[in-house]
């Protein structure tokens, strides 16, 4: 039977990598978005605002996909805003789909603030959660938009009779521009700066992180989850978390990171030093470095999200996943994590995003 996916959130970093992984194994598909991709061949754009129902419904009308791909969010000021309008947007596409009665099966990708709570109370609940993360740990509780998209999945899939799976990747690294957690290009753009300054690339999280057993999760490799999970009876219904598959400590890789760009490392030094605060004043000096390299994108705003970085390399304990649940139903794909940074790095370059 031919399947046809709505990848939801194509513009973003995990959106595209599904998009081309979807497209490369011979899928019909949908990419929607408020302004759809022009690069990605093949792909039929569908121009739509989540939180706008009417005009979802419209935009939709004449789109009847077996599978959907929801890997799309919205950051607001509180957890209560992300949990209203991150549930609405779940809520909105999966009615504005119901009528058609074509979905099989629905996929989303939340993160590990499932296990660690939201961006503003991360390990919060009063005990830290026990490492590596595990898909059967219990909710925290705390309020957290991850559960309510959950829920609104559940719900929809007991009225309109079809399946789901929940995948939690860990710091996704990938290429999108203009992404709203993009630990990738924010540290190569932290590296660019130093090398055009001569400051040194400091390490700006804590000493948790920087001693720590840690992993990240490749765009690619979460693509691969999701066409697998679609394709996998045994897969149904079931939370998966997704990550490289293996290891590595900061205090190891930041040093590689930092001879790849030619810039002198600087380590954890007793005191954390976020990178919202260091490249707080560096939007014009980015203009000017693009100016004089060329580059296609002089606002440092669209390539960097230091907040989010800052998040994930200073959290108080080391933070990894444990893979077995799709480990045991199949799914062995594995990444070696310094490569996801070098290839991204790369593409960066070639693609004048970085000099």
């Amino acid at each position: 039977m031919q399947r046809s996916a709505l990848v939801v959130g194509a513009s973003g970093i995990g959106g595209r990598h599904t998009v081309h992984e979807l497209l490369n194994h011979g899928w019909t598909v949908y990419g929607l978005a408020r302004r759809p991709p022009k690069d990605l061949p093949g792909m039929i754009p569908v121009a739509a605002d989540l939180l706008d129902p009417a005009a979802l419904a419209n935009a939709l009308s004449d789109v009847a996909p077996t599978h959907v791909f929801i890997t799309t969010w919205m950051r607001r000021d509180s957890e209560l805003e992300n949990i209203r309008v991150n549930a609405g947007m779940v809520r909105n596409l999966l009615e504005a789909l119901s009528h058609r009665k074509s979905v099989r099966h629905v996929a989303l990708v939340t993160g590990l603030k499932h296990y660690l709570g939201p961006f503003e109370a991360y390990a919060s609940s009063g005990t830290l959660p026990d490492t590596p993360l595990r898909e059967s740990q219990p909710r925290l509780p705390l309020e957290n938009f991850y559960y309510a998209q959950e829920d609104e999945v559940y719900a929809a899939a007991e009225r309109d009779r079809f399946t789901w799976t929940v995948h939690r990747p860990h710091s996704i690294i990938g290429l999108a521009v203009g992404n709203a957690m993009n630990m990738g290009t924010t540290l190569a753009v932290y590296a660019s700066i130093c090398k055009e300054t001569g400051r040194p690339f400091q390490f700006p999280g804590s000493q948790a992180q920087w001693d720590g057993l840690c992993d990240v999760t490749d765009a690619r490799i979460l693509a691969r989850q999701l066409r697998w999970a679609a394709d996998t009876d045994a897969a149904r219904n079931e939370a998966f978390n997704i990550a490289n598959g293996d290891y590595f400590r900061w205090s190891w890789l930041w040093r590689r990171l930092a001879a790849w760009f030619g810039v002198q490392a600087a380590g954890f030094d007793g005191t954390v030093r976020p990178l919202e605060a260091e490249m707080a004043n560096d939007r014009e000096l980015w203009r000017e470095i693009a100016r004089k390299h060329k580059l296609v994108e002089p606002d440092l705003d669209r390539l960097a999200s230091s907040w989010h970085t800052d998040l994930d390399l200073g959290r108080p304990i080391e933070v990894m996943t444990d893979m077995a649940n799709s480990r045991r139903l199949g799914f062995c794909d594995w990444q070696a994590s310094e490569d996801s940074f070098f290839d991204l790095f790369s593409a960066l370059r070639a693609q004048r995003l970085i000099p």
